[in-house]
C-alpha cells in the first residue's frame, strides 16, 4: 500500500526517489514491502538482472528471505540520517514529520543483515560510508533507531 502523500520522481543523483508531494506526519505510513518473497541462503544469491533487480530493492525479513514492493517501497534511497524507518517487517513510516517536496529515505541497515554490502553516497555529516548490516552498527544508531528496525532483527 502506497501513500498517496508520496511519488517517485527523478532524482539529480540516483536516477529516482521518493518524494513527499504534501506533507507527511510522524509516523504515517509511506509504503509497504507487499511483493513477491524470496528465499536465499544470503543475499548475493538473490537475483539481480535487470529490470527487476531484486537483490538491489528487497528488503530482509528473515535470515533467508526476502521481499520485494508492488510500489513505491523499491525506490526509497538510503541514508545515514534517514527520515523513514521500519514497523514491523515491511512497513516504511514517516520517523519526524516530512515537508512537501523533502525526499523520503531509510538507512538500509534497518533490515539487512546478510553477507551484502555496497558504499553510501549520502554524504551526510554522519555517513559511515559502507552499508553492510545491523550488526556493524555502532550502539549509539541502533539505540537511535529502537523501535524503527525491521522486527525479524530482535531489537
Amino acid at each position: 500500500m502506497d501513500n498517496p502523500k508520496a511519488a517517485v520522481l527523478p532524482h539529480p543523483k540516483f536516477g529516482s526517489g521518493v518524494f513527499a508531494k504534501e506533507n507527511i506526519s510522524k509516523n504515517e505510513v509511506i509504503a509497504t514491502f507487499d511483493g513477491t518473497i524470496y528465499t536465499a541462503e544470503k543475499c548475493s544469491d538473490l537475483p539481480n538482472d535487470p529490470p527487476l533487480k531484486i537483490r538491489d530493492h528487497a528488503i530482509q525479513t528473515g535470515m533467508h528471505t526476502w521481499q520485494d514492493s508492488n510500489g513505491i517501497g523499491r525506490f526509497f534511497n538510503h541514508s545515514c540520517e534517514p527520515n523513514c524507518g521500519i514497523k514491523g517487517k515491511t512497513n516504511l513510516v514517516a520517523l519526524k514529520d516530512i515537508k512537501n517536496g523533502e525526499e523520503l529515505t531509510f538507512d538500509y541497515d534497518m533490515t539487512e543483515n546478510s553477507d551484502w554490502a555496497m558504499e553510501c553516497k549520502c554524504r551526510r555529516a554522519n555517513c559511515r560510508k559502507i552499508i553492510r548490516g545491523y550488526r556493524f552498527l555502532p550502539g549509539a544508531v541502533k539505540k537511535k533507531y529502537r523501535g524503527m528496525i525491521s522486527e525479524w532483527l530482535g531489537e
